[in-house]
């Protein structure tokens, strides 16, 4: 008797094809290869008349089965858990105190809506969110046209502050006697080469060794991305949150002011700046200064939120199963979806509201517990960190109040957390990239390949963030400042509107009339997509320029 060793498979187009294979020492019956010939010219007659390939939907688990699902969340979060977290929400809790608490908590939930929305629109159609962009109603491609220019800079801007932040951090963890001796060493190897020209001091090395470490950081992130592959992604990432997450509340825990004084914090509020922090350099009489940035990279930017899709994809919810990256939507198949495949993804969305669920509070409470650790022991001693030694004035005072330990958790959360940022934009900004040229520029798509595309914005950033980092490596948290609100504020409003036009208007429209029933959104997407606009609207058309210009 044979073994019947055929297999189907879905190709990286979501296509099922069928394996047609021999069992050792046998042929099969005519009849089966009949068979499985039938079944192939199936599939190709499906794809060729546009028939939705439902095999590739997933039946999506239930109970606390999901729970084992979640990993895009994972990513998220510790993409989006970094310098706006470590640096900024530390130094706004040492200056404004836990008062603006709220800020960090509308501000990340505000973002999970648009973030969640969009992904729930690629979980229904397979598509990430700039393809959604560009299906705006008006003129061709003018939506991702204003992507691509905004974000083309702001990424530069952004991944070159991470970059920075990341190496006086991971400077400020390495004993001094480590650094002396490998700066000694180095400049003793560059010595003896053969260049007469080239005289560089351990002094030398030793001054730049922060941003040595920045360079180290971006390498050792463009090794984690490079591949593509999600999975990789999600367990770096994973591993990092963890270590954020149990630094940071071991060391709030601490200074945590009470629930009295926590439930008041929630209630918007703008205090003043307090006068020893005024005298400081780089402090303004302006709250808004350091309110501003807090809430542009809670919950990351702009770009986090189009990242999220991407991380969907790759963990393949729904109608994104096998699909891959740097694709539109098939619309053809999407018309003629079944009720039972909508179902199925009806079933992903849920998936995919537990997940971000997850994202959004590990957010809140990260950030939440680095403000609230500035409040306690930044704020007593009067004390904003601004300059290169950020990394190290936080480590002496965290140590001075528990012992060794205690500063060195805080800096080693804050390095995870930074480190990890770096990971997420360097995976995330190269895809939004290339999709986007992918889209506006036809010709530069044809000559290369979507990965290849990916690869040169990859090396591309690896070139400006050695720029960046070795320019503005004594002005660290103002690099972080100025990219927290070109990325976290500028486009959100317009990020909020369109995802909720291509969620309620253009969804709807690619779908079957079966599926869009069974798929339509609640209202209360429109309800928090609204919200989110008309907030970051308001900050960026009267807060952002007193605060960008004014006193």
């Amino acid at each position: 008797m044979l073994e019947d060793n055929t297999q189907t498979f879905v190709d990286s187009a979501g296509s099922p094809q069928v394996c047609l294979s021999q069992a050792q020492g046998g042929r099969r019956p005519f009849a089966h290869q009949i068979q499985q010939i039938s079944l192939t010219t199936y599939a190709i007659r499906n794809t060729i008349t546009g028939v939705m390939n439902e095999s590739a939907i997933k039946k999506p688990p239930a109970g606390l089965a999901v729970f084992a699902l979640v990993g895009p969340s994972f990513v998220w979060a510790a993409e989006y858990i970094g310098s706006g977290e470590v640096i900024v929400a530390t130094r706004t809790g040492a200056i404004l105190g836990t008062t603006v608490l709220w800020a960090i908590v509308s501000g990340v939930f505000l973002k999970f809506w648009i973030g969640m929305s969009g992904a729930r629109y690629t979980v229904c159609t397979g598509e990430g969110m700039i393809d959604m962009f560009d299906r705006m109603p008006g003129p061709s491609h003018w939506a991702v046209w204003i992507v691509l220019v905004a974000q083309f800079a702001t990424a530069a801007i952004s991944i070159g502050a991470l970059a920075t932040a990341a190496g006086v951090f991971v400077n400020s963890l390495l004993p001094a006697g480590f650094i002396v001796g490998v700066s000694s060493a180095v400049s003793s190897f560059i010595s003896h080469l053969p260049l007469e020209k080239l005289h560089v001091t351990a002094e030398q090395i030793y001054r730049a060794f922060p941003s040595l470490c920045g360079w180290l950081v971006t390498f050792l992130a463009v090794g984690i991305v490079w591949s593509g592959i999600f999975n990789v992604l999600k367990i770096v990432m994973s591993i990092l949150v963890l270590i954020i997450v149990l630094g940071v509340l071991y060391v709030a825990a601490f200074v945590f002011p009470g629930f009295s004084e926590f439930l008041k914090s929630l209630c918007p509020s703008v205090p003043h700046v307090p006068e020893w922090a005024v005298e400081l350099e780089g402090v303004s009489s302006n709250p808004w200064k350091e309110i501003l940035p807090l809430l542009g990279w809670a919950a990351g930017g702009f770009a986090s939120q189009v990242w999220y899709t991407y991380w969907v994809l790759g963990a393949g919810y729904g109608a994104a199963a096998g699909r891959g990256y740097g694709k539109a939507a098939d619309v053809s198949m999407l018309k003629n979806m079944s009720r039972d495949a909508a179902e199925k993804i009806k079933g992903w969305c849920r998936v995919l509201y537990v997940d971000s669920t997850l994202a959004m509070v590990m957010g809140i409470v990260v950030t939440s517990a680095f403000l609230i650790a500035g409040a306690g022991i930044l704020r007593p001693a009067q004390i904003a960190p601004q300059g290169p030694q950020v990394a190290i004035e936080l480590s002496n005072l965290f140590s001075s109040r528990w012992g060794h330990v205690g500063g060195f958790l805080f800096l080693l959360s804050g390095t995870a957390a930074l480190i990890s940022t770096q990971i997420g934009q360097l995976a995330g900004w190269p895809r939004l990239l290339a999709d986007s040229v992918r889209i506006c520029i036809p010709a530069f798509n044809k000559k290369f390949a979507w990965k290849t595309q990916f690869r040169l914005f990859l090396l591309f950033f690896v070139c400006t963030n050695m720029i960046m980092v070795f320019c503005f490596k004594e002005k660290p948290v103002l690099l972080v400042q100025i990219a927290a609100i070109l990325d976290g504020l500028l486009l959100t409003p317009f990020q909020a509107l369109w995802v909720a036009v291509g969620l309620f208007v253009v969804m709807p429209k690619m779908l079957s009339k079966e599926a869009a029933e069974v798929l339509k959104p609640s209202r209360l997407f429109a309800v928090g997509l609204i919200i989110a606009f008309l907030v970051f609207g308001y900050f960026c058309v009267f807060q952002i320029p007193s605060a960008l210009f004014g006193g």
